[in-house]
C-alpha cells in the first residue's frame, strides 16, 4: 500500500473518532489527504479547490449540511462559520444556488424547527397584539 494512503488513512481515522462520518466522506477525506500528501512530498504546490469542494444538491443531508466552500459537516451553517469564508448567508446561498428561504440546517432540524413555528402560531399572536392596541 502507497505511504501517502497509509498516511491519509490514519489522519481520517483520527478524524472518524471523533466526530462521525458517512462512507462518502471518509473515502472522499482519505482520497483528498492522499492527493495533498503526495503532492506536498512530491514538491508540487497543492492546488486550491475550485470555488465548491462538493455539489450543493447533495450538501444538505437528513443529519448534517456539508459547507459548499471548506467541505466541513455540521448540523446547521451559522453566520459566524459563514464569516470565515467572508461570506453572508445571503451571500452562501446565491453562490451554491439555493432559494431565498432555504434553511441553512439539516433536514432534520429544518423540519422540527418548522413544526415548532407551526405549533406555535406566532403569526396569530400578532394579529391579536394589533387588534388589542387599537
Amino acid at each position: 500500500m502507497d505511504d501517502y494512503l497509509k498516511e491519509a488513512l490514519e489522519i481520517v481515522k483520527a478524524q472518524a473518532s471523533v466526530r462521525n462520518m458517512t462512507e462518502e466522506e471518509i473515502t472522499s477525506m482519505v482520497v483528498k489527504l492522499a492527493k495533498g500528501i503526495r503532492d506536498i512530498a512530491g514538491g508540487g504546490v497543492v492546488e486550491e479547490a475550485d470555488t465548491a469542494t462538493c455539489d450543493p444538491k447533495k450538501a444538505i443531508k437528513e443529519k448534517s449540511i456539508t459547507c459548499c466552500e471548506c467541505g466541513k459537516s455540521f448540523k446547521i451553517l451559522t453566520k459566524k462559520h459563514l464569516g470565515t469564508h467572508g461570506l453572508t448567508p445571503i451571500e452562501y446561498r446565491a453562490k451554491c444556488g439555493y432559494k431565498k428561504g432555504q434553511p441553512l440546517a439539516c433536514k432534520a432540524l429544518a423540519r422540527a424547527r418548522k413544526q415548532k413555528m407551526t405549533e406555535m402560531k406566532l403569526w396569530e399572536r400578532r394579529g391579536k397584539n394589533k387588534a388589542e392596541k387599537k
